[in-house]
């Protein structure tokens, strides 16, 4: 049997009651078979990168699986896709945005799927629910990289982890 992994998941959304979208995310990728969902971020709100729209709520989860990183993602796109989630353009507003952030030390390099998610250390709203759940993953490089993006906290809930 597969050896389990723990990864890191991205969720962002900013159409419709994003805040309920990322929320009810969270349950769907711990009702994916393989995946156990160990612990969420705080929500974090942050304005939309290179595009116009509304802002963006944003957590991140850790979870454990015995999934390959393309079963994960191809459970996450069905995620999307069950959201209402178009690819209409490069930055467009979403329903719901899933990105597999990290996938155990793994470096996949494959036209589907790049991990480390190749932009996650440019983005302020992946780096501060990241280091909630795992502080040494993100650098004090990684930080001052970011220093002039806003990100806001908007709950932290102490019943968060799973």
């Amino acid at each position: 049997m597969r050896q389990s992994v723990i990864a890191y998941i991205g969720l962002g959304a900013n159409l419709g009651d994003a805040q309920l979208a990322v929320l009810a995310a969270m349950d769907a990728i711990a009702d994916l078979d393989g995946v156990a969902l160990l612990r969420r971020s705080s929500l974090y709100g942050s304005a939309p990168v290179d595009a116009g729209g509304a802002d963006y709520v944003n957590a991140v989860v850790e979870v454990q699986t015995r999934l390959k990183a393309q079963e994960l993602l191809t459970g996450l796109q069905q995620l999307e896709r069950q959201a209402g989630r178009e690819r209409n353009y490069h930055n467009a507003p979403r329903t719901l945005d899933l990105d597999l952030l990290l996938f155990g030390k793994e470096h996949i390099a494959h036209p589907d799927l790049v991990v480390p998610h190749p932009r996650m250390w440019q983005r302020a709203f992946v780096l501060h629910p990241l280091a909630e759940l795992a502080p040494k993953r993100v650098s004090e490089a990684d930080w001052k990289a970011v220093r002039h993006q806003s990100v806001w906290r908007l709950e932290q809930d102490a019943s968060k982890n799973a």
